[in-house]
C-alpha cells in the first residue's frame, strides 16, 4: 500500500506495481470523505490510512458500482456504521446487482464487475445527481465507462477524482482506449462514445489535478488530458465506420 498526499486529497493505493487500485480520503473538517472501496482487501488499509490523517471517516462516496470499487464496501460499513454511503441514482441499481438498461441509453450490455444480487449488504442513504455537492466536493455525471459513473471535483484545490473516466496506469487514456500495459479499465467500458464526451467535459473544468482510479496522480494535466482526448477522437472515430 501507497499513499500519497496532495492539499487534503490523499491517495491510497493498493497493490500499486501490479494492479493498481486506488481510493481516496477527502479531508474535511468534520471528518473525512473516502471514494471508492477498493478490493474487498482493502478495508484495513483504509481504516489505517484513515487514522494516520487522525479523522474518521464520516461519508463513502462511490464513483461507481464495479467490484475493485466496492469491495470493502460491507466491510467499511459494518466497522463505520455512522457513514453514510453515496452513489449516482442510476448506478445504484447496478450496486444492487441489476444490469438492466433504460431507455435512452445506448443499448450496449454493460461491462465489467458488477455484484449479483443481494451480493452487497450495504444500502445507500444518498442518491446523487448532477451537480450535487457533499462537503467541498462537487459530483459530476461522468457518463460512459458505466451508465451512472460519477467524478468529484474538490472545489477548494481542483483536484479532479475521477474514477474509471480517466485511467493513467499504462499511459493517461480516456475511458475505453485500450492500453496493453493496463488493458482492464477499456475492457470494462459500457460506452466509449459516452466516456469520450466525459472526458471533453473534465478536460474543460481544466483541473490542477488528475487522480483516477488506476494509477498515479498527474498534476497540471491539461495538456495531456487534451492530447489523450485527441487519440480516442481518433480511435472512436475508426471503430464506427
Amino acid at each position: 500500500m501507497l499513499t500519497r498526499t496532495i492539499e487534503q486529497v490523499t491517495q491510497v493505493s493498493f497493490l500499486p506495481s501490479l494492479f493498481p487500485v486506488n481510493v481516496y480520503l477527502v479531508e474535511e473538517s468534520d471528518g473525512l470523505t473516502l471514494i471508492d472501496a477498493g478490493m474487498p482487501f482493502s478495508e484495513k488499509g483504509i481504516l489505517e490510512a484513515a487514522a494516520a490523517i487522525g479523522k474518521p471517516i464520516t461519508r463513502i462516496l462511490l464513483t461507481h458500482a464495479h467490484d475493485d470499487h466496492i469491495g470493502a464496501l460491507d466491510g467499511l460499513k459494518k466497522a463505520l456504521p455512522q457513514a453514510a454511503v453515496y452513489i449516482s441514482r442510476r448506478d445504484a441499481q447496478l450496486l444492487a446487482g441489476n444490469r438492466d438498461l433504460i431507455p435512452g441509453e445506448p443499448q450496449t450490455a454493460i461491462r465489467g464487475g458488477v455484484p449479483k444480487p443481494k451480493a452487497v449488504k450495504a444500502v445507500p442513504d444518498v442518491l446523487l445527481e448532477d451537480g450535487d455537492s457533499v462537503g467541498s466536493l462537487k459530483a459530476l455525471a461522468s457518463p460512459g465507462h458505466t451508465p451512472g459513473h460519477m467524478a468529484f471535483l474538490d472545489q477548494r484545490s481542483g483536484i479532479l477524482i475521477a474514477g474509471d473516466a480517466w485511467q493513467t496506469r499504462g499511459g493517461l487514456a480516456v475511458s475505453g482506449v485500450l492500453r496493453p500495459w493496463f488493458p482492464f479499465p477499456a475492457m470494462a467500458t459500457w460506452s466509449k462514445e459516452l466516456a469520450l464526451s466525459t472526458a471533453i467535459a473534465h478536460a474543460a473544468l481544466q483541473p490542477a489535478v488528475l487522480a483516477v482510479g488506476h494509477g498515479p496522480m498527474i498534476t497540471q494535466p491539461e495538456a495531456r488530458m487534451q492530447r489523450a482526448i485527441e487519440e480516442a477522437q481518433r480511435r472512436i472515430g475508426r471503430a464506427a465506420r
